[in-house]
């Protein structure tokens, strides 16, 4: 049912009660007449059949809360004459509708306008609330009409994501990558346009070349898609042959991914514009290329710091030597002093992972004693006689450990 039927018809004469009738009541006088205009009761009487319908929506509406609620408060909007004094003035026939009410409407379904807003809190409609939250019916009314129409218009294209993958070294140093890419893109021979090479779009006359055409029913006006030229406000009189007229086709193309220095597993890299092209000319969406960083043999990463765990002996420790230690930039030399324990880490400072306008991170090198899986005879022999001058020393590796004195 339109607005402007519930403009027009007083349900509530039609059930022949108040206003304030209660639903009962209601109830209880559709069953009444219900019985006495049913068309099985009155075959040949057309004049009774049109009044039984009417009863019928006038139930429909009042016996619904919801719907008698908003039915209420948009007939006392009306009948108070605020659209008047808005400059919105209610049909006096049936064809006559104001300028300011059809261009307001246009402006609802574009985002200009919002009936939120004119009858949300600070409009003068609501004060001691009584018109209640019509702006909440309407506003939803014009949004619905409005959203029909900006989803002709041209849109931009969709996002599109990707995956990649890079070796450990590559991700930390950065690269540029190219990338192989199909599916639908911007044609390049009429670039977008649709329009055969030398020839150009042209405004739709019909709509002006805003891409919605308005329409009036009852005391409002709403903005519909312009059925001539699709919602876009222009018309191709000479498709492009290579694409015909949709701007688009399907093609293989490379793209050069620049990846920065640093990126981590899992992070993604933007390329604007690069994603599907949008429709009528609009912009293309983007390509997101996300970057799987596969593991190192040596090296770990936490996160700009690397990490790296070097073997020694249990002599090296305990006498102290220097290790020749793997970084990505080739060998170093770390000092190892004596006693130095198993476990402990020595920062290499600035050899660690590169961003582009960030400080360099750190080399963590962590030394670990290895024990030979076997000894012979006489490495054996000389490893109990360091045992028992251990012992002889007073040196006992568990001193102090869960409570031992």
């Amino acid at each position: 049912m339109t607005q402007r039927e519930w403009l027009d018809r007083d349900f509530y004469a039609a059930l022949g009660v108040p206003s304030t009738a209660s639903a009962e009541e209601i109830k209880k006088a559709y069953r009444t007449l219900a019985r006495e205009l049913h068309p099985d009761a009155n075959p040949h009487n057309t004049q009774v059949g049109e009044r039984f319908k009417a009863v019928s929506e006038a139930y429909a509406v009042l016996s619904d809360p919801a719907k008698r609620k908003d039915y209420d408060r948009t007939r006392r909007l009306f009948r108070s004459g605020a659209f008047a004094r808005k400059g919105f003035r209610p049909e006096a026939g049936t064809t006559t509708t104001t300028t300011t009410t059809t261009t307001t409407a246009a402006r609802a379904g574009s985002g200009g306008f919002d009936f939120g807003d004119l009858f949300g809190s600070h409009s003068p409609f609501t004060v001691g609330d009584p018109l209640g939250g019509v702006g909440d019916v309407l506003g939803d009314l014009f949004r619905r009409a409005g959203t029909r129409a900006a989803s002709a218009r041209p849109r931009r294209g969709r996002d599109v994501e990707t995956e990649t993958r890079l070796s450990f070294r590559e991700a930390v140093a950065g690269m540029v990558l190219p990338l192989r890419v199909s599916g639908p893109m911007v044609c390049t021979s009429c670039h977008g346009s649709g329009a055969r090479p030398g020839t150009r779009q042209r405004t739709c006359p019909h709509c002006h070349g805003v891409g919605t055409r308005n329409r009036n029913q009852g005391g409002l006006g709403f903005g519909e898609p312009c059925d001539d030229c699709r919602g876009t406000g222009s018309i191709v009189d000479t498709p492009c042959p290579d694409c015909q007229g949709a701007g688009i086709g399907d093609r293989t193309r490379t793209i050069s991914v620049h990846v920065p220095p640093g990126v981590s597993d899992g992070q993604r890299v933007r390329l604007p514009a690069q994603g599907e092209p949008g429709l009528a000319g609009a912009p293309s969406g983007d390509l997101y290329v996300t970057v799987r960083v596969d593991p190192d043999p040596v090296f770990a990463r936490s996160g700009d710091d690397l990490t790296v765990t070097v073997p020694v002996s249990f002599a090296e420790l305990a006498l102290g030597t220097v290790l020749s230690v793997p970084t990505l930039d080739g060998q170093v030399s770390v000092k190892i002093p004596p006693g130095a324990q198993s476990g402990k880490n020595f920062r290499l400072r600035g050899r660690g992972v590169a961003h582009r306008g960030a400080a360099v991170g750190d080399l963590l090198v962590t030394v670990e004693v290895a024990v030979p899986p076997e000894l012979d005879h006489e490495a054996a022999e000389a490893l109990r006689a360091y045992a028992r001058a251990e012992e002889t020393s007073g040196f006992d590796p568990r001193a102090g450990w869960a409570g031992k004195r």
